[in-house]
Protein backbone atom coordinates (compact mmCIF):
# COMPACT_ATOMS: atom_id res chain seq x y z
CA UNK A 1 0.00 0.00 0.00
CA UNK A 2 1.54 3.30 -1.06
CA UNK A 3 0.98 6.63 0.68
CA UNK A 4 -0.15 9.38 -1.70
CA UNK A 5 2.25 12.29 -1.98
CA UNK A 6 0.94 15.62 -0.73
CA UNK A 7 1.79 18.66 -2.82
CA UNK A 8 3.67 21.31 -0.82
CA UNK A 9 1.73 24.43 0.12
CA UNK A 10 3.48 27.61 -1.03
CA UNK A 11 2.57 30.58 1.14
CA UNK A 12 2.89 34.18 -0.03
CA UNK A 13 5.83 36.07 1.51
CA UNK A 14 3.55 38.30 3.60
CA UNK A 15 2.05 35.21 5.26
CA UNK A 16 5.50 34.15 6.49
CA UNK A 17 6.04 37.40 8.41
CA UNK A 18 4.41 37.86 11.81
CA UNK A 19 2.09 40.85 12.16
CA UNK A 20 3.53 44.13 13.39
CA UNK A 21 3.84 43.97 17.19
CA UNK A 22 1.53 46.01 19.41
CA UNK A 23 4.05 47.87 21.59
CA UNK A 24 2.88 48.56 25.14
CA UNK A 25 4.80 50.84 27.49
CA UNK A 26 4.17 51.44 31.20
CA UNK A 27 5.44 54.65 32.82
CA UNK A 28 5.54 54.83 36.65
CA UNK A 29 6.39 58.06 38.46
CA UNK A 30 4.84 59.85 41.44
CA UNK A 31 5.42 63.34 39.93
CA UNK A 32 2.50 64.22 37.59
CA UNK A 33 4.50 66.72 35.51
CA UNK A 34 7.27 64.17 34.81
CA UNK A 35 4.70 61.49 33.97
CA UNK A 36 2.93 63.87 31.55
CA UNK A 37 6.23 64.89 29.93
CA UNK A 38 7.29 61.28 29.41
CA UNK A 39 3.86 60.42 28.02
CA UNK A 40 4.01 63.27 25.47
CA UNK A 41 7.57 62.41 24.47
CA UNK A 42 7.13 58.65 23.99
CA UNK A 43 3.59 58.47 22.62
CA UNK A 44 4.82 60.04 19.37
CA UNK A 45 6.76 56.81 18.67
CA UNK A 46 3.52 54.87 18.33
CA UNK A 47 3.56 53.10 21.68
CA UNK A 48 0.41 52.32 23.64
CA UNK A 49 1.32 54.12 26.86
CA UNK A 50 -0.03 53.28 30.32
CA UNK A 51 0.69 55.67 33.19
CA UNK A 52 0.78 54.99 36.94
CA UNK A 53 1.58 57.42 39.77
CA UNK A 54 2.83 54.77 42.22
CA UNK A 55 4.23 51.27 42.40
CA UNK A 56 0.88 49.91 43.60
CA UNK A 57 -0.91 51.56 40.65
CA UNK A 58 1.72 50.13 38.30
CA UNK A 59 1.13 46.62 39.65
CA UNK A 60 -2.61 47.15 39.10
CA UNK A 61 -1.94 47.98 35.44
CA UNK A 62 0.25 44.89 35.06
CA UNK A 63 -2.46 42.68 36.52
CA UNK A 64 -4.75 43.70 33.65
CA UNK A 65 -2.40 44.27 30.69
CA UNK A 66 0.61 42.51 29.21
CA UNK A 67 3.28 45.23 28.96
CA UNK A 68 6.49 45.00 26.91
CA UNK A 69 8.61 47.77 28.47
CA UNK A 70 8.38 49.36 31.94
CA UNK A 71 10.02 52.65 32.92
CA UNK A 72 9.89 53.43 36.63
CA UNK A 73 11.15 56.11 38.96
CA UNK A 74 13.17 55.01 42.01
CA UNK A 75 12.11 57.39 44.81
CA UNK A 76 8.34 56.95 45.18
CA UNK A 77 6.24 56.97 48.37
CA UNK A 78 4.99 53.60 49.56
CA UNK A 79 7.20 51.49 47.29
CA UNK A 80 10.68 52.12 45.89
CA UNK A 81 11.25 51.61 42.17
CA UNK A 82 13.55 48.62 42.67
CA UNK A 83 10.90 46.90 44.79
CA UNK A 84 8.21 47.68 42.23
CA UNK A 85 10.34 46.32 39.38
CA UNK A 86 11.06 43.13 41.32
CA UNK A 87 7.32 42.54 41.73
CA UNK A 88 6.72 43.58 38.13
CA UNK A 89 9.10 40.85 37.01
CA UNK A 90 6.91 38.27 38.75
CA UNK A 91 3.80 39.55 36.94
CA UNK A 92 5.46 40.13 33.52
CA UNK A 93 8.68 38.10 33.48
CA UNK A 94 9.30 38.78 29.78
CA UNK A 95 9.03 42.57 30.07
CA UNK A 96 12.06 44.87 29.71
CA UNK A 97 12.40 46.95 32.88
CA UNK A 98 14.16 50.36 33.01
CA UNK A 99 14.76 52.65 35.98
CA UNK A 100 14.75 56.41 35.43
CA UNK A 101 15.80 58.35 38.53
CA UNK A 102 17.54 61.48 39.75
CA UNK A 103 18.99 59.59 42.71
CA UNK A 104 21.94 57.27 42.33
CA UNK A 105 21.42 54.73 45.09
CA UNK A 106 24.19 52.61 43.73
CA UNK A 107 23.91 49.53 45.94
CA UNK A 108 20.15 48.97 45.60
CA UNK A 109 20.24 49.61 41.86
CA UNK A 110 23.25 47.32 41.39
CA UNK A 111 21.52 44.55 43.32
CA UNK A 112 18.39 44.90 41.19
CA UNK A 113 20.42 44.82 37.98
CA UNK A 114 22.29 41.72 39.09
CA UNK A 115 19.01 40.00 39.97
CA UNK A 116 17.68 40.71 36.52
CA UNK A 117 14.92 42.98 37.77
CA UNK A 118 16.37 45.99 35.88
CA UNK A 119 17.61 46.00 32.28
CA UNK A 120 19.01 49.55 32.32
CA UNK A 121 19.42 52.49 34.71
CA UNK A 122 18.93 56.02 33.29
CA UNK A 123 19.30 59.30 35.16
CA UNK A 124 17.21 62.43 35.36
CA UNK A 125 17.19 64.91 33.78
CA UNK A 126 17.11 62.94 30.55
CA UNK A 127 18.03 63.75 26.97
CA UNK A 128 14.93 63.27 24.84
CA UNK A 129 16.75 61.73 21.88
CA UNK A 130 18.80 59.37 24.05
CA UNK A 131 15.79 58.33 26.09
CA UNK A 132 13.74 57.57 22.98
CA UNK A 133 16.70 55.56 21.66
CA UNK A 134 16.96 53.52 24.85
CA UNK A 135 13.22 52.80 24.83
CA UNK A 136 13.34 51.77 21.14
CA UNK A 137 16.28 49.47 21.91
CA UNK A 138 14.30 47.87 24.75
CA UNK A 139 11.41 47.15 22.41
CA UNK A 140 13.77 45.66 19.82
CA UNK A 141 15.24 43.33 22.45
CA UNK A 142 11.75 42.34 23.58
CA UNK A 143 10.64 41.61 20.02
CA UNK A 144 13.74 39.51 19.33
CA UNK A 145 13.05 37.50 22.47
CA UNK A 146 9.40 37.10 21.42
CA UNK A 147 10.46 35.94 17.94
CA UNK A 148 12.88 33.43 19.44
CA UNK A 149 10.18 32.07 21.72
CA UNK A 150 7.69 31.88 18.84
CA UNK A 151 10.19 30.04 16.64
CA UNK A 152 11.00 27.67 19.50
CA UNK A 153 7.32 26.86 19.95
CA UNK A 154 6.87 26.38 16.19
CA UNK A 155 9.85 24.02 16.06
CA UNK A 156 8.53 22.07 19.05
CA UNK A 157 5.10 21.85 17.42
CA UNK A 158 6.62 20.72 14.10
CA UNK A 159 8.72 18.10 15.92
CA UNK A 160 5.62 16.77 17.70
CA UNK A 161 3.78 16.53 14.38
CA UNK A 162 6.73 14.73 12.77
CA UNK A 163 6.93 12.34 15.69
CA UNK A 164 3.20 11.65 15.38
CA UNK A 165 3.51 11.08 11.62
CA UNK A 166 6.44 8.74 12.25
CA UNK A 167 4.45 6.76 14.82
CA UNK A 168 1.49 6.55 12.43
CA UNK A 169 3.78 5.43 9.60
CA UNK A 170 5.42 2.80 11.81
CA UNK A 171 1.99 1.54 12.82
CA UNK A 172 0.91 1.43 9.18
CA UNK A 173 4.04 -0.55 8.27
CA UNK A 174 3.43 -2.92 11.17
CA UNK A 175 -0.15 -3.52 10.07
CA UNK A 176 0.93 -4.05 6.45
CA UNK A 177 3.64 -6.49 7.54
CA UNK A 178 1.10 -8.36 9.65
CA UNK A 179 -1.33 -8.48 6.74
CA UNK A 180 1.46 -9.69 4.45
CA UNK A 181 2.44 -12.43 6.89
CA UNK A 182 -1.19 -13.55 7.15
CA UNK A 183 -1.50 -13.60 3.36
CA UNK A 184 1.74 -15.58 2.99
CA UNK A 185 0.67 -18.04 5.66
CA UNK A 186 -2.73 -18.43 4.00
CA UNK A 187 -1.23 -19.05 0.58
CA UNK A 188 1.39 -21.40 2.02
CA UNK A 189 -1.24 -23.65 3.61
CA UNK A 190 -3.88 -23.33 0.90
CA UNK A 191 -4.84 -26.83 -0.31
CA UNK A 192 -4.25 -25.80 -3.94
CA UNK A 193 -0.94 -25.68 -5.79
CA UNK A 194 0.07 -22.07 -6.46
CA UNK A 195 3.11 -21.10 -8.54
CA UNK A 196 4.08 -17.52 -9.37
CA UNK A 197 6.27 -16.85 -12.40
CA UNK A 198 7.56 -13.64 -13.96
CA UNK A 199 7.42 -12.79 -17.65
CA UNK A 200 10.74 -14.51 -18.34
CA UNK A 201 9.54 -17.77 -16.81
CA UNK A 202 11.44 -17.49 -13.55
CA UNK A 203 9.68 -19.10 -10.61
CA UNK A 204 9.05 -16.41 -7.98
CA UNK A 205 6.72 -18.24 -5.62
CA UNK A 206 5.55 -21.76 -4.88
CA UNK A 207 3.39 -22.68 -1.91
CA UNK A 208 3.60 -25.86 0.15
CA UNK A 209 1.04 -27.72 -1.93
CA UNK A 210 2.95 -26.88 -5.14
CA UNK A 211 6.25 -28.05 -3.67
CA UNK A 212 4.69 -31.34 -2.62
CA UNK A 213 3.08 -31.74 -6.04
CA UNK A 214 6.10 -30.85 -8.21
CA UNK A 215 9.02 -31.64 -5.89
CA UNK A 216 12.44 -30.45 -7.10
CA UNK A 217 10.94 -28.84 -10.18
CA UNK A 218 9.91 -25.81 -8.06
CA UNK A 219 12.41 -26.24 -5.24
CA UNK A 220 14.76 -23.43 -6.27
CA UNK A 221 13.09 -20.05 -6.44
CA UNK A 222 14.58 -17.65 -8.95
CA UNK A 223 15.49 -20.58 -11.25
CA UNK A 224 13.90 -21.16 -14.61
CA UNK A 225 12.72 -24.47 -13.23
CA UNK A 226 10.47 -26.61 -15.39
CA UNK A 227 9.74 -24.58 -18.51
CA UNK A 228 6.54 -26.50 -19.11
CA UNK A 229 5.54 -25.73 -15.53
CA UNK A 230 6.37 -22.05 -15.76
CA UNK A 231 4.72 -21.64 -19.18
CA UNK A 232 2.16 -24.37 -19.59
CA UNK A 233 1.18 -24.95 -23.19
CA UNK A 234 -2.45 -25.55 -22.34
CA UNK A 235 -4.97 -24.78 -19.63
CA UNK A 236 -4.97 -28.40 -18.46
CA UNK A 237 -2.40 -31.11 -17.91
CA UNK A 238 -1.88 -34.41 -16.17
CA UNK A 239 0.36 -34.45 -13.11
CA UNK A 240 1.19 -37.83 -11.61
CA UNK A 241 -1.54 -39.29 -13.85
CA UNK A 242 -4.13 -36.95 -12.35
CA UNK A 243 -5.85 -34.28 -14.47
CA UNK A 244 -5.45 -30.65 -13.39
CA UNK A 245 -6.93 -27.45 -14.72
CA UNK A 246 -4.57 -24.47 -14.80
CA UNK A 247 -6.10 -21.11 -13.91
CA UNK A 248 -4.08 -17.96 -14.54
CA UNK A 249 -4.24 -14.73 -12.53
CA UNK A 250 -2.25 -11.55 -13.12
CA UNK A 251 0.30 -11.09 -10.35
CA UNK A 252 0.24 -7.40 -9.44
CA UNK A 253 -1.48 -4.43 -10.99
CA UNK A 254 1.55 -2.18 -11.51
CA UNK A 255 3.94 -2.62 -14.47
CA UNK A 256 6.83 -3.29 -12.07
CA UNK A 257 4.90 -6.22 -10.58
CA UNK A 258 4.03 -8.05 -13.81
CA UNK A 259 3.84 -11.80 -13.67
CA UNK A 260 1.39 -14.67 -13.55
CA UNK A 261 0.02 -16.74 -10.69
CA UNK A 262 -0.75 -20.29 -11.81
CA UNK A 263 -3.32 -22.26 -9.85
CA UNK A 264 -3.36 -26.03 -10.40
CA UNK A 265 -6.84 -27.29 -9.58
CA UNK A 266 -7.57 -31.03 -9.50
CA UNK A 267 -10.17 -31.74 -12.14
CA UNK A 268 -12.62 -33.53 -9.83
CA UNK A 269 -12.46 -30.64 -7.30
CA UNK A 270 -12.76 -28.01 -9.99
CA UNK A 271 -15.81 -29.65 -11.56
Amino acid sequence: MSTPMIAPVILPPQALRPPAPHRRLLLVDDEPNILAALNRLLRRDGYEVFCADSGAAGLEVLSKHCVDVIVSDQRMPGMLGVDFLRRARALCPDSIRIMLSGYTELQSVTDAVNEGAIFKFLTKPWNDTQLRGHIAEAFRIKEIADDNQRLHLEICSANRKLEQLLLEKQEQIRLEETALEVARDLMEHLPLALVGVDDSGMIAFANGCARRLFGARVAVLGDAGDVHLARPASEARDIHDNPYDIIRYPMGERPASRGTLLTFVPRQTHE
